[in-house]
């Protein structure tokens, strides 16, 4: 491994990118999981005591996905606020792109997980929240830097006081509960719609990323940026730590010690996800810090792999879930089952790198052929 030059901008914005790629690969193991693996199925947070450590140390994993993509949505939304060339409003791209993911997630995301375009049950999750929380950045974002980082601060870090509050149901002011904090049905006639990712918490996240942007300024040294980054993830590691082994406060769920060492770590790693807990978005963002801090180092082959799909994501994504459908209907029709479903875990795995192997090609040509179009349409992609 050799070190990459630390002063200009590319190796800076490479890092993102090669961050963001990691996610999207962790995220296709859960999906696959998801998919194929469909028999044995996992809560958030888990049950330690039935949950097997193989599965349950790849759902933890698939954990840092959404937390780490949000928070990248960002600090990539600062960096177009504030390209080379000066300062730019973000306000209408924000919005437009917040709008499109909105959309997306209605129309091609749900169509890509149930299969049809009448479902019994219209989901709304990751896309949906991002979107979301786009819209809400667009509406903060040119206050200052310090404001903003203080009022996404105290949405992740006080939301979890918010547990106890609860509306009548049918209610309007139950609805936008249910879409800021309570997961669960938004509506259920004429087609059931389900917010599977509630929105509070990935409004603060997002929030946080984009008050880490000036941390990628062109003025700003190397080292003094994976300084910054490396004591902010270590101090929500720790934080972690206090909150987390004396059941502080943090996460709904308080961890116990179980029968053997690797069930106690289980316990104590088990988080809450839907809204994610306090607890858990220390665990994902502080281990998301001191990688972006250490992979800016690293010039490696699987380095420029991963950044393959962190410069096209939403093509990967869109393109993942749909071959995914496709290969559980093909197989479905040739094995004559209603659906098909491996034994192991570690086929999930397997399944995973088989799929990042054929969408290698697509995404690196999607991804090139966005950074050197000129069509308006293809930022959005």
């Amino acid at each position: 491994m050799h070190s990459l030059p630390v002063t200009p901008p590319s190796p800076r914005i490479a890092s993102i990118d090669v961050v963001r790629g990691l996610v999207m690969l962790i995220m296709t193991l859960d999906h696959v999981r998801e998919t194929f693996y469909l028999q044995h199925q996992v809560t958030d947070p888990m049950d330690v005591a039935s949950t097997d450590p193989a599965l349950f140390f790849s759902r933890l994993a698939a954990h840092f996905c959404a937390p780490m993509f949000v928070f990248l949505t960002g600090l990539s939304a600062w960096l177009y606020a504030n390209p080379a060339s000066g300062p730019r409003s973000a306000t209408g791209f924000l919005a437009k792109r917040g709008a499109f993911l909105i959309l997306l997630e209605v129309v091609v995301i749900n169509f890509a997980w149930t299969g049809t375009f009448t479902p019994q049950t219209v989901y709304l999750q990751v896309m949906w929240a991002i979107g979301l929380s786009m819209l809400a950045l667009a509406l903060l974002h040119r206050l200052p830097l310090l404001l903003l980082a203080a009022i996404g601060a105290a949405i992740v870090a006080g939301h979890n006081a918010l547990a106890g509050v609860a509306f009548a149901p049918h209610t309007w002011a139950a609805s936008a509960w249910t879409i800021l904090e309570q997961r669960g049905n938004l509506m259920d006639d004429p087609v059931r719609v389900r917010i599977s990712y509630p929105l509070l918490a990935w409004i603060g996240v997002i929030l946080l990323g984009y008050a880490c942007g000036p941390l990628y300024a062109r003025g700003i040294p190397a080292v003094q940026r994976r300084r910054w980054l490396t004591l902010a993830g270590v101090a929500s590691l720790l934080l972690l730590a206090l909150l987390r082994t004396w059941n502080v406060y943090g996460e709904p769920l308080p961890w116990m010690p179980q029968e053997t060492l690797l069930r106690s770590a289980m316990s104590w790693l088990n988080f809450t996800k839907y809204p994610p807990s306090l607890d858990f978005l220390l665990l994902t963002l502080g281990v998301g810090l001191l990688v972006l801090a250490w992979i800016e180092r690293i010039d490696a082959g699987w380095v420029r792999v991963a950044a393959v799909f962190g410069g096209a994501p939403l093509f990967f994504y869109i393109a993942h879930l749909y071959l995914l459908l496709v290969a559980q209907r093909v197989a479905a029709f040739v094995l004559d089952l209603p659906r098909v479903d491996v034994g192991h875990v570690w086929q999930v795995w397997l399944g995973s790198v088989l799929l990042a192997l054929l969408l290698y090609w697509p995404t690196k040509r999607f991804g090139r052929y966005k950074r050197e179009s000129g069509k308006a349409w293809v930022k959005y992609l």
